[in-house]
């Protein structure tokens, strides 16, 4: 009786250790190494040192560059220069105080007109050397041009045509014109003109060479105007449109 139990007791033993056996074996599951491959990179003799870093010698960078033998590359700063137009006003014209408001019979606006006739010598021969160059060149004619000009360039301004703006502004007009009015709303109106445009001062000197001229002259104009800007929400910033005012303007 007992010898069958004890035969029982190890088969049963045996099939119970083999299925715990099988067991561990499908629960040991383990996942592929990953697959590294060597890739040959540059070796770096010169890092430069990090922007901020603190408790580092000031140590020449430059130098240290060209002693791993790693040359720095230099940095040119080209400043475009435009030789069709000049980027300054050689000699600024500066108005009389009261121009505008005071009568040439006053006595004030008598000596006033005294000095301009005294300054006015720079000028003539200035539009002298013009004639020399533009036979063409007329004060009476060239002021009406330049109000017609003027009168364009803020009109297609209002509609910030870039083609038009080019063709009638020189190349440092153009950025002042049209710097921080793109998503703008200009509404402006040219009225009358309260005086006759006229040419006050003009001066052609020489540039770069001997003989290489250039001339500019400044008109006045004294027209009636109105101005209205809006932000790109179309709210109102300064100016009104039904507001007219006399504005006293000198052109280059």
């Amino acid at each position: 009786m007992a010898t069958p139990m004890r035969r029982t007791l190890v088969a049963l033993h045996r099939a119970t250790c083999s299925s715990l056996m099988n067991a561990e074996a499908s629960l040991d599951l383990r996942h592929p190494l990953p697959l590294y491959l060597p890739v040959r990179t540059k070796k770096r003799y010169f890092i430069p040192p990090a922007v901020g870093m603190k408790g580092m010698k000031d140590v020449n960078i430059k130098d240290r560059a060209r002693k791993a033998g790693v040359a720095p590359r230099q940095q040119y700063f080209e400043r475009p220069i435009n030789i069709a137009s000049t980027s300054g006003v050689f000699d600024p014209y500066i108005p009389p105080e009261g121009d505008a408001r005071l009568s040439s019979l006053s006595k004030e606006g008598l000596k006033q007109r005294t000095e301009q006739i005294k300054q006015s010598a720079g000028s003539q021969l200035a539009i002298r050397k013009i004639k020399e160059h533009d036979p063409q060149f007329s004060t009476k004619t060239f002021a009406e041009q330049a109000q017609e000009i003027f009168i364009e360039a803020q009109t297609a301004l209002t509609q910030f045509n870039k083609e038009k703006l080019h063709s009638l502004l020189t190349e440092r007009c153009y950025p002042e014109m049209t710097r921080g009015n793109r998503y703008k709303t200009i509404s402006w109106r040219f009225l009358e003109s309260l005086e006759s445009p006229k040419v006050v001062h003009a001066r052609c000197p020489d540039m770069i060479s001997k003989g290489n001229l250039y001339g500019q002259v400044t008109v006045r104009m004294h027209s009636k105007q109105t101005l209205a800007i809006y932000d790109c929400f179309g709210r109102l910033m300064m100016g009104s449109e039904e507001q007219p005012k006399d504005v006293l303007e000198y052109q280059v």
